[in-house]
C-alpha cells in the first residue's frame, strides 16, 4: 500500500529543498514530522505539508494508520524558472532567476518499504 501527494511550482528553488527531503528520507512518519517542525529551513514548512497530505492519503483512501506509515520515497524536481532583470550600473542588467519546485512525497507500510 502506498500513498502519494505531491506540491507543485512552489517557490524555493530545488537544490534548497532536497538539503530537507534528505533528512526525512526512509524514516517512519512521526520521527519525519518532528524533524520538519524543528528544522529551520524555509522548505521545511512546504515539505510537512506535502508529507501530511501524503498520510492523509493514506487514512483516508486505504484506512492506514499513521504511526505504521514510514517516508518509502521523496524527492524534488525542477519546475519552471521565473526570468527577472535587475537594473545594474550604465544601463545595464543582469539576470535574476526565481526557481520553483515538484516537491513528492510517498509514504507506504512497513512490510512495503
Amino acid at each position: 500500500m502506498e500513498a502519494k501527494a505531491i506540491s507543485r511550482f512552489v517557490r524555493v528553488s530545488p537544490r534548497k529543498a532536497r538539503i530537507v527531503v534528505d533528512l526525512i528520507r526512509g524514516k517512519n512518519v512521526v520521527a519525519a514530522q518532528e524533524i520538519l517542525q524543528f528544522c529551520d529551513r524555509a522548505a521545511a514548512e512546504t515539505v510537512l505539508k506535502t508529507l501530511n497530505s501524503a498520510v492523509a492519503n493514506a487514512e483516508n483512501q486505504h484506512h492506514v494508520r499513521a504511526e505504521s506509515l514510514v517516508v518509502k520515497t521523496c524527492y524534488v524536481d525542477e519546475g519552471p524558472t521565473m526570468k527577472r532583470i535587475r537594473p545594474r550600473a550604465k544601463g545595464s542588467a543582469s539576470p535574476i532567476r526565481k526557481r520553483t519546485s515538484h516537491i513528492t512525497v510517498i509514504v507506504a507500510t512497513r512490510e512495503e518499504a
